[in-house]
């Protein structure tokens, strides 16, 4: 469930920003705006996942996969780690399922 502020905390976050967070945040925003991007991350929900069994959940190329996959990474909401020959990917904290569970609760109102 989606972590909930109150006002006084909200303000407090709002008042207190610097522009460069600001920009920061726009940025993590803006790896929010891609539907695939939005599509691994679901996928992850439930447990870590491999790149094939993302490609295979997603029914997408690995390759197209993989591209996204690091863009995920580098932005620092999912990890990776090896197994064997494999890298197995997973969401970076429970922040990431908040994010889309706030998201998904703001487009169904």
């Amino acid at each position: 469930m989606a972590e909930t502020y109150s006002r006084k905390q909200i303000e407090h976050l709002v008042a207190n920003i610097s522009e460069t967070e600001l920009s920061d945040l726009a940025e993590l925003f803006k790896i929010f705006g891609d539907s695939t991007r939005i599509r691994i991350l679901y996928d992850l929900f439930d447990r870590d996942k491999n790149v094939t069994e993302i490609c295979e959940d997603l029914e997408m190329n690995q390759s197209a996969v993989s591209h996204q996959l690091k863009i995920l990474k580098t932005s620092k909401l999912i990890t990776a780690r090896r197994e064997g020959k494999a890298m197995v990917y997973a969401l970076a904290d429970e922040h990431v399922k908040t994010i889309i569970a706030m998201g998904k609760e703001h487009i169904e109102e």
